[in-house]
């Protein structure tokens, strides 16, 4: 299927009111008439949306003087309901050990995380929340959810169940093979 055939699946030419990522789309078809666009209008917008999301979800957590990750860290302690090691928060929340160790001192310093070593090994450490860290992630997740609710309000309940089943199918392929990748 050529770009031109396919782009008003994308809302193109359909009355809708155009996005940024339309406007470049047709830029591009302009120049380029044969090219299909489609995956730019997919990822395109998919990384437009995130964008915006972030700024806007972000505004709660700059309030509270938490970036994004440290609150993730928060928020992983805080629903796998233990302590939880450094090297497992860096796989909780899709960051590197060094990151994690740099959070966890800032989140320490301000008292919303406590820090031990293992009573068998003293090479390993255990991060728990603090009673602080605890009421700051209960205090901030509603928030975010209503956030992201009142954006998702956009769409039908339908629409956004279908949007959450395919955006599902893509991120299970996508893990998949970026674990392929790192265990090739």
């Amino acid at each position: 299927m050529t770009a031109r055939n396919h782009r008003g699946a994308a809302g193109e030419g359909d009355g809708a009111s155009e996005d940024t990522v339309a406007a470049v789309v047709r830029q591009w078809h302009t120049v380029h008439p044969e090219l299909d666009t489609v995956p730019l209008e997919i990822v395109g917008r998919i990384n437009r949306c995130a964008a915006l999301l972030q700024q806007a979800e972000d505004a709660p957590l700059h309030r509270a003087d938490l970036s994004r990750p440290e609150f993730d860290l928060l928020g992983a302690l805080r629903r796998t309901g233990r302590e939880l090691t450094p090297s497992e928060l860096a796989r909780e929340t899709f960051s590197s050990g060094a990151a994690v160790t740099k959070r966890v001192k800032h989140l320490t310093e301000r008292g919303l995380v406590e820090r031990h070593g293992d009573a068998r090994d003293r090479r390993v450490a255990h991060v728990r929340l603090t009673d602080a860290g605890r009421g700051l992630v209960d205090t901030l997740m509603p928030e975010q959810l209503a956030f992201e609710r009142a954006v998702l309000s956009a769409l039908t309940p339908k629409s956004q169940a279908e949007l959450a089943a395919l955006l599902g199918e893509l991120l299970s392929h996508l893990e998949r093979r970026a674990d392929a990748v790192l265990h090739a």
